[in-house]
């Protein structure tokens, strides 16, 4: 089998809009956290030439009389809001440097509400 013949190199330069790198931020964190992409806010800003990503967004969480009944509820949508906060950064950052081919810094995320269900999330 042969080897593929080099890529070509072609003279420009490809951007990507503001506007779809922060659609893209938005799906990957309504993903991350389980909740609707309109209720994910997205802010870019630059951290010495790479771009740092800010979110807000609620998160899905278990009704509290569920956990109250049996705390091994909060198991079942991935454990504490804390701890899947921190999982859905590293799940985001990869996404959209992934995707975008972007150098982003970091991700950071603010929990502005939470959305209640009754459903755990299948893992």
């Amino acid at each position: 089998m042969a080897a593929p013949a080099p890529a070509q190199r072609l003279n420009g330069h490809n951007r990507i809009s503001t506007q779809a790198l922060t659609s893209l931020a938005r799906t990957a964190a309504a993903l991350a956290l389980d909740v609707d992409a309109n209720d994910v806010r997205v802010q870019w800003t630059d951290d010495d030439g790479l771009l740092a990503l800010s979110l807000v967004s609620p998160i899905k969480v278990p009704p509290l009389r569920d956990v109250a009944r049996d705390p091994a509820r909060v198991g079942a949508f991935g454990g504490s809001i804390r701890d899947r906060a921190v999982v859905a950064k590293a799940q985001i950052l990869a996404t959209v440097t992934q995707l975008s081919g972007a150098q982003v810094s970091r991700v950071d995320i603010r929990i502005s509400g939470a959305r209640i269900s009754e459903g755990g999330r299948v893992q």
